[in-house]
């Protein structure tokens, strides 16, 4: 039986060549990233500065009024107000900045919303978030991103070797500050879904990243005349089937949750389409690449055995 393949088996891109243009891709949107977190910094949910949030649905089967609502709200002087359409165009979304007082005064604002909109909607949901619950999330996110970062560079040490390692972890730092950055220049909600999808990222990014490295480090053992110019580049064409189809697969998955999961769950599924994209890039262009710069021993000399089977490629 024939096999689909998205992917000849016998390609020979020559990926290397554009290596510094990568580099120089990657540089920009990292500078980029850095820019924009200087002037807009993060838009940080409630999740880590503390607030209201209130889930709302109109009685009106229909349709619903943002306006209306939006006018029913500012008679509070609740300050900060975000109103937002939440999936249906009759669920709605309301943030409220903290209120100046303890838990008392914030429940009070909530009782407040609910009398002023108990006729036309109802409250689905409503959630308080202190600011130091938020400064301890904002902390506990950053922790666990760091220690997720410094668990996968120790994994691919003691896997591979000390080379590998700094490249990978070059390549994981790349995907997750490109990802920061994302949210920043979009200015869009920054919450723990979205540490959840750049750890989800990184997991991504560092499988296929493996993939790689594994037919690399196999290479290297079997083609023992050949420099490792010819080594990164055929290991990437050898795998470069299984990362198109994974990508690709991953992608149509993402973009059904993007387009039809509603507004909870669009934030999340472009983080993971964007985490899916710059995870390949990096994975190829980016830690292959850094692997040039190091002399990677092959090991005793042999013969070269450029016979692979095919189910191997």
């Amino acid at each position: 039986m024939k096999l689909l393949r998205l992917i000849p088996s016998n390609t020979n891109f020559d990926f290397l060549r554009f290596k510094k243009i990568a580099f120089i891709f990657s540089a920009i949107i990292i500078l980029g990233t850095f820019v924009s977190l200087l002037i807009n910094n993060l838009n940080y949910g409630i999740d880590f500065k503390g607030g209201i949030l209130l889930e709302l649905r109109s009685n009106n089967s229909n349709n619903g009024n943002i306006d209306d609502l939006r006018n029913k709200v500012s008679t509070l002087n609740a300050g900060e107000v975000s109103i937002q359409n939440f999936g249906k165009e009759t669920d709605f979304l309301v943030r409220i900045q903290k209120q100046d007082g303890d838990q008392k005064q914030q429940i009070a604002m909530i009782e407040k919303v609910k009398s002023v909109t108990n006729k036309d909607y109802n409250v689905r949901r409503s959630e308080f978030v202190g600011p130091v619950v938020g400064d301890e999330l904002k902390t506990a996110g950053m922790l666990a991103v760091s220690l997720a970062l410094l668990s996968i560079m120790v994994y691919i040490w003691f896997r591979f070797e000390w080379q590998f390692s700094i490249a990978a972890i070059v390549a994981l730092t790349h995907d997750v500050l490109t990802t920061v950055g994302l949210f920043s220049i979009l200015q869009l909600e920054f919450n723990l879904a979205t540490i959840a999808a750049i750890l989800t990222t990184a997991g991504y990014s560092i499988n296929d990243t493996v993939v790689i490295f594994d037919r690399v480090r196999e290479n290297l053992r079997r083609y023992k005349s050949k420099d490792h110019y010819f080594i990164y580049n055929k290991s990437v064409n050898e795998t470069l089937s299984r990362t198109v189809i994974t990508s690709v697969t991953t992608l149509i998955a993402l973009f059904i949750i993007f387009f039809f999961g509603g507004a909870v769950l669009s934030d999340f599924a472009l983080a993971m389409i964007w985490g899916v994209l710059i995870g390949t890039f990096s994975s190829i262009f980016v830690a292959v690449s850094l692997l040039t710069y190091f002399n990677i021993n092959k090991g005793d000399k042999v013969e070269d055995q450029p016979n692979v089977p095919e189910y191997e490629r």
